[in-house]
């Protein structure tokens, strides 16, 4: 599809009531496109796979009347095609969506949690069929999980047996970590230590402690203590309290909603960043074990009622930035809010050039490069707001600063998408750290995107690529000439013989 690109040229002036952005050479711009496409009120989580495995990526949004609806990607073109895969258009409200090969044939399968009261919810796991349709069968694989009040869901490979298990957060109740063995799915026993009765919205797994194996965050909400779950491969056991992250002081009104992985800082280690109905957090990894948390320091504490937050490098310097969303109320009404800070490298500032942006979406926000174009576009939900819907926001950058980009596929030794967790780390013709990646665990709002991950290059010159997947092994890339990788993705498998 063709595309104009535009290119203007401006300096923002600090305002004494505002927080602005410090002047850029370049500031790119955002299209709001197919906007009669995505009009559907009542839009809750989105996420981005390429289910039909045709190199581009496909949006997935839940929305509360129960659909799952599909967007085929054709060319930066969406068509909505759920309903004649098979996908449902009523019923239980989908409350969140996560893509992932569950049964390891090579192509993404949903699973969607619901969230009906006073019926008892359930899960469900849509199977792809080869891209040609998705049946239901989350009953006959173990994943139903009646009763359960649906947050994030993650597809992970807790125990390092080279396929995805899954994490089912619970708002109301216990959650549950399921085994999966051979394409069924067993939950852990109460001895496993995964059965947090906290009220979890959100949920985040990476390797804390840099052991090889993933352990995770909770964000607990309505006052509850947050959690970080040491896996200690027999258990997991709740350090929380002993690394300073446990928020124990909070009002029943407080309490953790989201959380999101990246490397602000580019020195390797993924840091996480936590929203809140309260004052946000960002946790800063210090590379052994231990976090500080630098939110206020910083600049991106925002204390209001912030559901969810993405990070991204959306002007191409290198460095992630963030976007954080939710909502507050005016006159009694609840509208769309939030903020997107600008990393520049030292500290964050709040970026309000793009007003479209923070005031679209209340609940799913997702940095993704859909036209595969090499800039990061956005998409986002407004399940609350007054005119709803579900938007999609192309960015609009110079080919220039475009080329830089390199995006990477983590796949394993058989081409499929099971790696979630790896670190993919960038490095200079020198040996000097760049920075990295995580491969997606979950984040949004109770979404799991399947994508490549994104990465902003300082120049054009010969980097190393270096990925490190879970038990502790690593695999290393040189790329040459990244202009070879315009329009596509390095794609990287882990090595024979391993899992």
């Amino acid at each position: 599809m063709s595309k104009t690109r535009y290119l203007k040229m401006h300096t923002i002036a600090a305002v004494c009531s505002l927080v602005c952005v410090s002047a850029i050479a370049s500031p790119t711009k955002f299209t709001s496109i197919q906007t009669e496409t995505f009009n559907t009120p009542g839009s809750v989580s989105n996420a981005w796979g390429d289910y039909d495995k045709d190199g581009d990526l496909d949006l997935l949004v839940s929305i509360k009347g129960g659909e799952v609806r599909l967007y085929r990607n054709d060319d930066g073109i969406f068509v909505s095609v759920g309903k004649v895969l098979g996908l449902p258009i009523k019923g239980d409200q989908i409350r969140g969506v996560s893509w992932g090969d569950y049964d390891n044939d090579g192509d993404l399968d949903i699973l969607g949690g619901s969230n009906e009261m006073p019926i008892p919810s359930r899960s469900y796991v849509f199977r792809n069929d080869n891209g040609e349709a998705f049946v239901e069968v989350a009953e006959s694989i173990g994943l139903a999980i009646p009763g359960r009040i649906s947050r994030q869901s993650n597809w992970i490979d807790y125990d390092n047996d080279g396929d995805s298990d899954l994490y089912a957060a619970n708002r109301t109740g216990a959650n549950q970590l399921l085994q999966n063995e051979n394409g069924v799915f067993k939950p852990l026993g109460y001895a496993s230590g995964v059965y947090d009765s906290r009220r979890t919205v959100g949920t985040c797994w990476f390797d804390i402690d840099n052991d090889g194996d993933l352990d995770f965050f909770l964000a607990n909400q309505s006052g509850d203590s947050d959690t970080v779950g040491r896996n200690d491969i027999d258990k997991f056991v709740d350090i929380a309290p002993e690394l300073g992250m446990d928020e124990t002081q909070r009002l029943y009104s407080e309490g953790g909603v989201g959380c999101a992985l990246g490397d602000y800082n580019n020195d390797g280690y993924i840091d996480l960043y936590v929203t809140t109905y309260g004052d946000n957090l960002l946790y800063k990894n210090n590379g052994d074990g231990s976090f500080s948390e630098v939110g206020k320091s910083m600049g991106v504490v925002d204390p209001d009622h912030t559901v969810a937050a993405a990070w991204g490098d959306y002007d191409n310097d290198g460095y992630l930035d963030l976007i954080a969303v939710g909502y507050h109320k005016v006159n009694g009404k609840s509208e769309p809010y939030g903020k997107l800070y600008r990393n520049t490298g030292t500290k964050f500032e709040v970026d309000n050039r793009y007003p479209e942006l923070t005031s679209a979406g209340d609940h799913g926000v997702e940095w993704v490069d859909f036209d595969n174009d090499g800039d990061l576009d956005l998409s986002v939900t407004d399940g609350y707001g007054a005119v709803g819907g579900h938007f999609v926001f192309r960015n609009e950058m110079d080919a220039a600063t475009r080329a830089k980009s390199i995006s990477v596929l983590v796949l394993d030794n058989q081409g499929n998408y099971t790696q979630q967790g790896a670190i993919v780390k960038f490095f200079d013709a020198k040996g000097k750290i760049l920075g990295s990646r995580i491969v997606s665990t979950g984040g949004g709002y109770n979404a799991q995107s399947a994508r490549p991950v994104y990465f902003t290059l300082p120049s054009l010159q010969p980097i190393t690529v270096e990925v490190n997947f879970m038990g502790n092994e690593k695999l290393s890339v040189e790329v040459k000439d990244i202009k070879t990788l315009a329009n596509k993705a390095l794609m990287v498998h882990r090595p024979a013989n391993s899992k």
